[in-house]
């Protein structure tokens, strides 16, 4: 069997892995469509096993590293009825508040790879909280396919609610400054546009690659914006423009970054969509934009 390498992968078959983490493929459609790739000693199984996620090959900052306090904690769902649970981390060696940063997962839950970027924010200076907006339904289940299930059962616009009370607990939580801001991937760069338009006090909103909110509701923004695309990613970007048109229209302050050659999930760094430099720029520019606007 060949040895894939990312570069000999046409774009379709990314393309083809959009659709299906975006639940427009089930399982059975996507192999199959795979199978028209599966060609010079690479087979279908090879292909799933080279785009499939892999999260603990790729944490960067461990659940025990000694340089955080990183522990669960559980805030009222304001529209579910239950508790959600979230991951709260911040520096072990705090000597002061701290800017808050709540960090918003893909479609599938809060998987290792959305909790290790939250210990990354913690670990630059932050207290940041990671919400799993599964837990009304039992929690990220520890696979993506089922966590796209869940996930998929839960409506939207009460997940936002779950979000928006997750600014709330840090806005009460000790060792914050008040100065809390949000960054979010795929349905949490959406969740992160629409927490702008929601959220009169937030500091500062970073989507990665997220969908945008409708034009009437730019007006309502007030938190400055961080806005980071792949240049690939033309399911996304098409709603880019008007946006765009609807922030300039308003004044809104916004600094935006097309990523050449970068698909959508290019800062996710567990799969083969993944691009390093893309990937690194975007999260130094993240970080930098919260350190002026949080500290």
């Amino acid at each position: 069997m060949s040895e894939i390498k990312k570069e000999d992968i046409k774009q379709e078959v990314f393309d083809l892995y959009d659709d299906y983490a975006h639940n427009r493929l089930d399982r059975r459609d996507f192999v199959q469509k795979l199978s028209a790739y599966a060609v010079g000693g690479i087979t279908v199984a090879s292909l799933m096993s080279f785009l499939m996620p892999d999260y603990y090959g790729a944490i960067q900052v461990k659940a025990d590293d000694p340089r955080l306090k990183s522990d669960y904690v559980t805030y009222p769902s304001p529209k579910g009825g239950k508790s959600i649970k979230a991951l709260l981390s911040m520096p072990a060696d705090a000597k002061k508040p701290l800017g808050g940063i709540v960090v918003v997962h893909e479609n599938r839950g809060l998987n290792p790879h959305i909790a290790d970027v939250a210990r990354r924010a913690a670990l630059a200076g932050f207290i940041s909280i990671a919400p799993d907006a599964l837990t009304p339904l039992g929690g990220y289940p520890g696979n993506d396919d089922a966590g796209r299930e869940l996930q998929a059962k839960r409506n939207r616009d009460e997940m936002l609610e779950d979000f928006i009370a997750a600014y709330d607990y840090l806005k009460s939580d000790k060792n914050c400054n008040g100065k809390i801001g949000v960054v979010g991937f795929c349905f949490g760069g959406w969740i992160a546009n629409m927490m702008a338009v929601r959220v009169p006090g937030l500091a500062a909103a970073v989507p990665f690659y997220g969908g945008q909110p409708a034009a009437e509701d730019v007006p309502k923004i007030k938190a400055p914006l961080l806005i980071h695309y792949g240049a690939l990613d033309t399911r996304v970007n098409e709603g880019w423009p008007a946006y765009e048109a609807a922030l300039k229209q308003n004044n809104k302050e916004y600094t935006e970054y097309m990523y050449p050659n970068a698909n959508h999930g290019f800062h996710n760094d567990t799969t083969p969509r993944y691009d390093k430099a893309a990937a690194e720029l975007a999260w130094q520019r993240t970080i930098d934009f919260f350190k002026a606007k949080l500290t």
